[in-house]
């Protein structure tokens, strides 16, 4: 079927922040829905979407479309889940979470959110754990360019609870919340994570360069207290308190274009954002991760695409499974943001690979946050160099 490019009006009526109407601007056969659908300055989101992850995007995007696109009750999807923000988003507006991410981390960072357990609970778990006194092995030594070896000893403790008890059966909700706050809290930049100063807590550097940045400042690991930090990140994760009552979730630890556990016609709403072809490094980044929840990461088949021939077929693939998963009549966000400095518009390669499925396309909604201009719209960078706006495909499901 060929592709159509008709507006949305129902989504994009009240859409515009600041007053100011949506431009719509043709570029290259689609049709592009400019504003400032949501700013940097509505980023107070629920304290339980605080957790790191690389190159995901803010809750207020998937409120923006689940707001406008579903009622409460409707199953919301993101089959590219991350940190599990779409999941989160969609349980904390009474909808029904599904999720599913090719890495097992996915799940262990959103499930516990979910269904999160009291501070008492959490409390009277590491009570019981007694970390600074408890056996536990002491891990590899390379270890100790992030930790101090007291640090360390926590930790590698914590870790051989966990993967005893994971031996024995499913987590708990309170050990499952324990696992995902440290899994949060493992390196970072701040005397909030149980490492020495390192990069930001969505990404792990290597042993090695932790070493040379440990020389170059001049720091060595010093002590922390495991499970003091663990209770003051769960005491700000759970300061809004739990999501209300919704419908139970869906976690998937799948390829995206295979999703039988979804069953056909099931999905109202889908709202995610795929790898971008090879720039983000997620096995690098959550090396220290994997081995801290025991992920072998060489089995995890992370996609990375190296050019944007095999980048759209990939995406072909998931979209076919996007068509029957959904209803007709439901909606695909898909968020391709910007790569390479704007040189490469992925919103293009997905119209070229959902050609000829069920699918009508409305069109790439621009979310603008601080331009003025259209034309500033198109390969612009911001003083970072890195995304600086959201591109989002909308399609229709058609019967």
């Amino acid at each position: 079927m060929s592709l159509t490019l008709d507006p949305p009006p129902a989504l994009l009526n009240d859409a515009g922040i600041s007053g100011a109407p949506t431009e719509t601007v043709t570029e290259g056969g689609l049709r592009y829905f400019v504003n400032e659908f949501w700013t940097a300055g509505q980023r107070q989101a629920h304290r339980l979407h605080e957790v790191s992850y690389r190159a995901c995007f803010k809750p207020q995007l998937p409120a923006f479309f689940i707001a406008r696109l579903t009622a409460p009750g409707a199953t919301v999807y993101d089959p590219f889940s991350g940190r599990g923000t779409t999941a989160l988003q969609a349980a904390l507006m009474g909808r029904r979470p599904a999720a599913n991410d090719i890495n097992p981390l996915g799940a262990m960072l959103l499930a516990p959110r979910l269904v999160p357990p009291t501070m008492d609970e959490v409390r009277a778990r590491l009570d019981t754990l007694d970390l600074p006194h408890r056996p536990g092995p002491m891990q590899t030594p390379d270890l100790l360019a992030f930790f101090h070896p007291g640090t360390l000893r926590q930790i590698a403790a914590l870790r051989a609870h966990l993967l005893e008890r994971v031996a024995r059966g499913p987590l708990d909700r309170v050990d499952a919340w324990l696992r995902m706050v440290a899994l949060n809290r493992l390196t970072g930049h701040s005397p909030g994570f149980f490492s020495v100063y390192t990069l930001p807590p969505n990404q792990a550097t290597s042993a090695a360069a932790q070493l040379r940045i440990n020389a170059a400042r001049g720091q060595s690991p010093p002590p922390r207290d495991v499970a003091a930090l663990i209770l003051r990140k769960s005491a700000s994760l759970l300061a809004d308190g739990p999501p209300p009552p919704h419908p139970p979730a869906l976690l998937m630890t799948r390829p995206a274009h295979d999703t039988p556990a979804l069953a056909a016609g099931s999905v109202d709403l889908i709202v995610t954002s795929p790898p971008f072809l090879d720039i983000v490094d997620y096995r690098g980044d959550n090396w220290l991760r994997c081995w801290f929840a025991g992920i072998d990461p060489d089995g995890v088949a992370l996609a990375r695409h190296r050019d944007v021939a095999a980048w759209e077929g990939f995406v072909r693939g998931a979209f076919a499974e996007f068509a029957r998963v959904l209803r007709p009549g439901g909606m695909v966000a898909f968020e391709v943001g910007e790569v390479r400095r704007g040189r490469v518009l992925l919103e293009r390669h997905v119209a070229a690979a959902i050609a000829g499925l069920p699918f009508r396309l409305l069109g790439v909604m621009l979310n603008r946050q601080r331009f003025t201009k259209t034309a500033q719209c198109w390969g612009v960078a911001n003083n970072r160099g890195g995304t600086n706006s959201n591109r989002i495909v909308l399609a229709e499901r058609v019967a």
